[in-house]
């Protein structure tokens, strides 16, 4: 994953989940993050599949991409595997998947 020339992300352990109809998405551990481009913010959805999540907007040279990616800190127990991985929305970022 990367935000202009930043890379946020990088894993070969990522996990996908396929939730209804919706495209699959990839969940990235929270190793594989580069921490220090991302930012907290105070945004919370709540999904009725996996529970309340978290966003993080990242921070690079070229600006800030709000509310990029998100994690849930405390899943539902089905979805557990998930927690505290982060997830981010491939129209603010660049996902290349090998």
């Amino acid at each position: 994953m990367t935000a202009g020339d930043d890379t946020v992300a990088d894993s070969t352990r990522a996990l996908r989940l396929q939730e209804a109809s919706y495209p699959a998405v990839h969940y990235l551990p929270p190793d594989s993050v580069n921490w220090d481009v991302l930012q907290r913010t105070d945004t919370h959805t709540y999904c009725p599949y996996k529970g309340e999540a978290s966003y993080y907007s990242v921070r690079t040279p070229e600006g800030t991409v709000e509310d990029a990616a998100w994690t849930y800190e405390d899943p539902f127990p089905e979805v557990a595997p998930i927690a505290r991985y982060l997830a981010f929305y491939p129209n603010r970022v660049t996902v290349t998947a090998e």
